[in-house]
Formats: C-alpha cells, sequence, structure tokens
C-alpha cells in the first residue's frame, strides 16, 4: 500500500499578545506538536512563520495558537491588477495605520500610573507629609493603577494561568494584587482606615498582624516601574518589520511605459513581464529587464556593492531599484512583483529576521525558576502558620508579605535604567542600540565581517593619482581631462572632474565640440586641443597607443583594483588617470580596534576580488571574501555561524540588509541606506568605522550594568524573603530596602553617563 506524497506550503501568521520571549516558545512548541507542521515564532516581529502539509488547513494553525490563549490572523490575500489605485500609488499604500494602536494604549497606561503613583509613594515614604486621612487619597489614586494601567499584567497572568504556565507577569500581577488586596482589608476591616493613621520611619525587625499596614505605594509603584520597562522594549520591538518596508521603498514608484509608440505614465505595479519602458539619466530602473535600446552607466552599488558603475547596453540584463547614471535606455521586463530581485532580497531579509531567535529577557530567564518558587514559598508560609496556630490573620500577612517583597520594583528599573542610559550616551557619541536583545550578542561575538563599499571605503569614486608621460604637465592633464569630463554625467568622470577643479584651483574651461562614446569615454575640443579622455580602445581607434611606462602604469593600477582612464590630446597618449573608491583614513585603525575587543575581520564585498584584496592589504584585513551577490552574502554569514562562528556584520547598502537581519550582530552604517539601517541591531551614525568599536564596547558595558542591577535586584528579594516568611518583615523595611535597591539599581546605570570614545 503506497501514500501519495504530501506537498508543502508556507503561511506566515500575525500573532498578538504575546508579552515575553516565553510566549513564543510556547507557541511555536504548540505549533510544532501539529503533525506535518513546522513552525518558527518570533517575538520581535509579533509573526509565525509555518511550514505545512497541503492536508493541514491554514485555519487548524490560527485555532491552535488562540487555544494556547493568543490571536492569530493570516496575511491579506494579494490585491488583484484592477485594484491598483488611479492617483498612482502601488496597490496597500496609504493603508497603513498610523500611531501604534496598541503603543498608544501602553503610553496612556504608562502614564496614568507615574502620574497617580508619585504621589502615592511620596505620601508613604515621608511620614511628615502623612496629613489625615493621606491613606484614603492614596488608596484613590492607587486604585486606577492597580487596576486600569496594570490590567496586561492582569490579564497576561490570567492567559498563562489557564494553560498552567507562569511568567514575570504572573508574580507581577499576584504581587500587586495581593498589596492592593490587603490594603483594602486592612483601611475598611482593619486600623489603617482609622483617623490619624501613619507609617512611622521604623527600621524594626517585629512581629505584626498587618490590620495597620497598606501596601499601596508598593503596587503603584511596582506596576509604574514596570510598564516603563514594557514600554520602551515595545517601541524599539515595533521597528523590527521596517527593515522590509525600507527595501520596498527604493523601488520606482512610476514608469514611463512605451504602448503602440506612445508613452504612457503608470504605477510599476501596473508593469506586466514583456512591457518596454523607458529610463532617462537620473532615473530608477523600474523592475529587472534586459535593455533593448540605448546605452549607459548603471550604477548599481546598492544592490550589489560593485563601487564602479557597470556600462550596460542592448541586450544587458539590468536590476530593478539600480539607478541610469548616463544615457537613455529602453527596458523590457522579465521579471516583475514579487519574481524582482529586490523582492528576493526583502523575503531573505524577513527570513533572517524570522530564523533568528529573541534572545530572552534575562529577567524572563530567571523567572521561570524564580516565580514557581515564589508562589510555592508564599503557599507555603500560609500553610506552617495556620498550622502553627498563628490565626489567619498573621498567617495571611506573611504570605503577602511573601509576595510583595518577591515583586521586582528594582527588577523593573534593572533593565530599562541601564538600557536609556546606555543608549543616551550612545547617542550622544553616535551609537543608536536598537534594544536589550542586542547587548547579549554584543558580548559573544567572535567574528566582525566588515562591508567594502561605503563601510571600509567612502563609497564614492575619486581620482586617487595621476602618471603623465614624459614631458608632461600634471596641471595640463588635469585641466583639459577635468574639462572634457565636466561635461559628462558618468560617475567616473564626475570624480575626475571634481578632483580637477580642485587641485587646479580654477575653474575648468568650456569644452567644445564634446562628444560621449558610448561604453568607451569621451572626447572633444578643449583650448584648440583635441582631447580623448577614456578606455585603451578609446585611444586605439584614433590610432594612439601607451608608451611603455603608461601601459605598466594601467597594468599596475589594474592589477591593484583601481580603474584607469587614459588621456590622450594632440594625436599622443599623455596620462593614465587612476580611479578609485578609497579607502577611509580611520578604517585601518578601525580595524585594529575591533581585533583588540576580540574580533576576528573579515572583508565581504560584491566588487572584484582584486579590489577587495587591495583595500584588504591597506587596512590589515587577511580573510577576504570577494564577488558575491546579496544572497551570497546570507550564504557567507550562514556558513561562517555553521563554523560554531558569532557573527557580526558592518554593513551600509541595501546589498547588506539581509546579511545584516541574519548575522548574531548587525550594525548598519548610518550614512547608508534606510533598509541597511533598519535591518541592523545598532546604527551608526557617522561613516566612521572606529565607532563600530566604540559601539560593541559600550553594549559590552551596558550589558554588564544590566546584568549588575539585576544581581542588586534579586539579592534584595532573596535576602529578604526569609524574613517575610517568617513574619518579621516590617513594612518600612520591605519600604527602604525596596527604594534603596532601586536607589541603587539607578546609581549604577548612571555610571554609563561616564563611557568615553576612543577616537
Amino acid at each position: 500500500m503506497t501514500t501519495a506524497a504530501h506537498r508543502t506550503a508556507e503561511v506566515e501568521l500575525a500573532i498578538g499578545g504575546m508579552t515575553c520571549a516565553s510566549c513564543a516558545a510556547r507557541i511555536q512548541k504548540k505549533l510544532n506538536r501539529m503533525d506535518g507542521v513546522e513552525a518558527t515564532v518570533n517575538y520581535a516581529t509579533e509573526k509565525a512563520k509555518v511550514t505545512y502539509r497541503d492536508d493541514v488547513d491554514v485555519a487548524d494553525l490560527v485555532a491552535t495558537v488562540e487555544a494556547t490563549g493568543y490571536t492569530a490572523a493570516p496575511p491579506p490575500p494579494p490585491p488583484a491588477p484592477d485594484d491598483t489605485p488611479r492617483d498612482g500609488t502601488a496597490p496597500g499604500a496609504g493603508t497603513t495605520p498610523g500611531p501604534d494602536a496598541e503603543l498608544l494604549t501602553l503610553r496612556q497606561r504608562l502614564t496614568t500610573a507615574v502620574v497617580l503613583a508619585a504621589p502615592v509613594i511620596v505620601l508613604a515614604m515621608v511620614p511628615a507629609w502623612q496629613f489625615t486621612y493621606w491613606q484614603w487619597l492614596s488608596l484613590t489614586l492607587a486604585a486606577p493603577v492597580v487596576t486600569y494601567a496594570a490590567w496586561p499584567f492582569h490579564r497576561a497572568a490570567w492567559a498563562n494561568a489557564r494553560h498552567g504556565a507562569a511568567t514575570m507577569d504572573t508574580l507581577i500581577s499576584l504581587g500587586t494584587s495581593a498589596a492592593f488586596l490587603w490594603s483594602l482589608w486592612a483601611l475598611f476591616f482593619g486600623t489603617a482606615g482609622e483617623p490619624g493613621m501613619s507609617h512611622p520611619f521604623e527600621l524594626s525587625v517585629s512581629r505584626t498582624d498587618g490590620a495597620g499596614n497598606i501596601y499601596l505605594e508598593a503596587a503603584a509603584g511596582v506596576t509604574a516601574f514596570i510598564l516603563a520597562g514594557r514600554y520602551f522594549e515595545a517601541r524599539s520591538k515595533r521597528k523590527a518589520g521596517t527593515a522590509l518596508r525600507a527595501l520596498l521603498e527604493l523601488g520606482a514608484k512610476e514608469v514611463t511605459v512605451l504602448r503602440d509608440g506612445r508613452e504612457e505614465r503608470v504605477p510599476t505595479a501596473r508593469l506586466a513581464v514583456g512591457d518596454r519602458f523607458l529610463v532617462r539619466p537620473g532615473e530608477k530602473i523600474a523592475t529587472d529587464g534586459r535593455v533593448v535600446e540605448g546605452s549607459s552607466a548603471v550604477d548599481a552599488s546598492m544592490l550589489t556593492g560593485e563601487s564602479v558603475p557597470t556600462e550596460v547596453g542592448a541586450g544587458d540584463a539590468v536590476t530593478g531599484a539600480t539607478l541610469n547614471a548616463g544615457g537613455r535606455l529602453v527596458v523590457e521586463a522579465t521579471r516583475v512583483g514579487s519574481g524582482t530581485q529586490l523582492a528576493r532580497m526583502a523575503r531573505l531579509v524577513e527570513d533572517a529576521q524570522n530564523g533568528k531567535a529573541a534572545a530572552q529577557r534575562l529577567a524572563d530567564r530567571v523567572s521561570a525558576v524564580f516565580v514557581p518558587v515564589v508562589i510555592a514559598l508564599a503557599l507555603g508560609t500560609l500553610g506552617f502558620w495556620l498550622g502553627n496556630g498563628a490565626g489567619l490573620t498573621a498567617a495571611f500577612t506573611a504570605a503577602v508579605a511573601v509576595l510583595i517583597i518577591a515583586c521586582p520594583c528594582a527588577l523593573g528599573l534593572a533593565t530599562p535604567t541601564a538600557l536609556m542610559v546606555g543608549t543616551g550616551r550612545g547617542a550622544q557619541l553616535g551609537i543608536l542600540i536598537k534594544g536589550p536583545e542586542v547587548l547579549e550578542n554584543t558580548r559573544k561575538a567572535d567574528t566582525v565581517v566588515l562591508d567594502k563599499t561605503g563601510t571600509v571605503t567612502t563609497g564614492t569614486m575619486d581620482l586617487l593619482a595621476v602618471r603623465t608621460a614624459p614631458g608632461t604637465d600634471e596641471a595640463d592633464v588635469l585641466r583639459l581631462a577635468g574639462a572634457l569630463e565636466n561635461a559628462s554625467e558618468h560617475p567616473v568622470a564626475r570624480a575626475v572632474a571634481a578632483r580637477a577643479a580642485e587641485r587646479t584651483g580654477s575653474p575648468l574651461p568650456a569644452p567644445e565640440d564634446f562628444a560621449a562614446v558610448p561604453g568607451l569615454g569621451v572626447q572633444g575640443v578643449v583650448d584648440g586641443h583635441a582631447v580623448l579622455v577614456g578606455r585603451e580602445k578609446l585611444l586605439a581607434e584614433w590610432s594612439i597607443t601607451l608608451p611603455d611606462a603608461l601601459a605598466d602604469a594601467k597594468t599596475a593600477a589594474e592589477q591593484a583594483g583601481r580603474t584607469a582612464v587614459t588621456v590622450a590630446w594632440d594625436g599622443r597618449a599623455r596620462a593614465v588617470l587612476e580611479v578609485a573608491d578609497a579607502v577611509k583614513d580611520t578604517s585601518a585603525e578601525a580595524v585594529r580596534q575591533l581585533r583588540a575587543l576580540g574580533l576576528t575581520p573579515v572583508l565581504l564585498t560584491g566588487d572584484h576580488r582584486a579590489v577587495a584584496e587591495s583595500v584588504a592589504a591597506e587596512v590589515g584585513i587577511h580573510e577576504v571574501i570577494a564577488e558575491v551577490m546579496p544572497e551570497e552574502k546570507v550564504d557567507v554569514v550562514k556558513r561562517l555561524q555553521a563554523e560554531g562562528r558569532s557573527v557580526a556584520m558592518v554593513g551600509d547598502g541595501v546589498n547588506d540588509a539581509a546579511a545584516l537581519a541574519q548575522a548574531d550582530l548587525g550594525l548598519a552604517m548610518g550614512t547608508g541606506t534606510d533598509a541597511a539601517i533598519e535591518a541592523g541591531d545598532l546604527t551608526l551614525v557617522r561613516g566612521d568605522l572606529r565607532v563600530a568599536a566604540d559601539a560593541i564596547r559600550l553594549s559590552r558595558r551596558t550589558l554588564g550594568t544590566i546584568r549588575t542591577n539585576l544581581v542588586w535586584a534579586f539579592g534584595y528579594n532573596v535576602l529578604a524573603l526569609p524574613l517575610a516568611a517568617a513574619g518579621l518583615l516590617n513594612p518600612m523595611i520591605a519600604g527602604a530596602a525596596m527604594a534603596f535597591s532601586s536607589v541603587s539599581v539607578v546609581a549604577n546605570s548612571m555610571r554609563l553617563r561616564t563611557f568615553r570614545s576612543a577616537l
């Protein structure tokens, strides 16, 4: 008996209701238990990428997620071609909501908590301000905080409880609820509600029945602190998906299509395979295609990393989103929509983001053990005192004290304060850190992969050397060649013209009879001289040969990975100009600093090997991987990771976006494209590679500060738990310990302001 082979399909579900990385792990575990299903759930992007057999229905996947206590929604169907708006915008454009509704609600809850909790904490901690009936004002202010502001914690705790799980949300909900409910009992049925009641600032250890104690400041304060941490985490998390939008935004929005001999301007989304469209100088190529008419230089550096523009003519393939830097082109579309290289790169970025498991918050990891232990200890305390005849009030007071002292007030400050101070100091130094998950990866990184163009080099063409024939003055070469190149739009020509104008210190003369020779160079008359500037083949067409000295100079330049431009006038070859993407002055020092941090540098580029090896030798890099396409860059990072390396990637172009997302740590140069910046974990605002070393040092120090903060936060809880269980925890000692713990955490975090750059 044989069974038919099942086909597989993929779907991406939008997941809602996750509050920590353990939520993502729980959903992933449930989905993978389904027969024929393989799933990866990413907490950062709030998406589940699911591969399933054809006998599994998407509705079953959604139902499984919902049964786990979360929400799931499949992606909307793609719009039909007729759905394209008449105003020229792409399908679906303009439908994205403005501010994120969930983030806005969280900000409202945080604002409510901070405004109302502050006076409650002050009244509880300053006995001199405890006027008659102050406790009832505290109750009025604390009630909205514990109910409305803390609602996400209560909701998550209930969802976790239904599925037999416990997280930090469980502990926060139990602690704040216990503190608030006990305060209500003490106010209405105990002695805490009597006029003139005060909390004296006593640091004695004694057993109490709790009838006169209220814990409203603990309930309100913990809620405010934890909400602050959640808000800053959520704000950075919402940026995770913008790399894809940044990639897709690079494409041309409109295109000039040639139909029946007429030019028609239409949205790019309406292009079909086989359509012919016009690309004027300075315009982006709308989609992947083949040139059928014209010739030009195409700047593809943003996609391929190739620093020198590529000459294209009839029959050559061109890629969508690249820039036409030269003449007029007519292109026939060969791939459109999701089949283009740009769309494939967007999928690569998305796959890399989904495949990179979000690092769990340190507090969440500890809570996996800490929370159940605390709950068990509280129940054990209650049972012990009841069994020893201490009475219900005293037993319940001790149990509640266990929950209150364990409730992580300082823990709520541990990560956000260090992150805020660290990121604030980073911003002053031109370093933007996206979130706490990033920091763990800076400690683990042992290999740093450096993109060449725009990262190690300037990313723009420059005239680096002028090799002249005997008897030829360099100033004459620059003046005549610069004048002719100044009339050209080619990027290499612009580099020659700009440097010529700078070195001569005077305006370049205007050429006469200027003409561009496609694929070869330019020719014209300057100051009465017939001048040729371009490839050696252009000179050969005029029967001009290079003398041995210039031929050797040309060969040496090309072996060093530079573009050699020959110059001739009045029938003789006069010079060879060496043009290349220049290495930044600070790159060699940056490589030394990265080595000092224990990182092994690797140069990765889509450029030619000769160019890459020349740059690597100049900055001191021994490992070079050249001539790779964007998809191969991702494969290189994966290969290095498969070798057991923890990879940091530094890049600036669209071609780096997928590799930045795949790397364990992505550092994006802020002088680069939005796609690279959004795909990276760290953004280096300045174009100085030395900032990468500073970023790693600052991130490692910030992580160390967070770890120290967690030791302080948990240390106070753990040390005070035995006192609470013994029924000896005076509320003022608990309040003072909690306050001192918080002050210690904040003071430790503030030390990050002293971080100094090595620049």
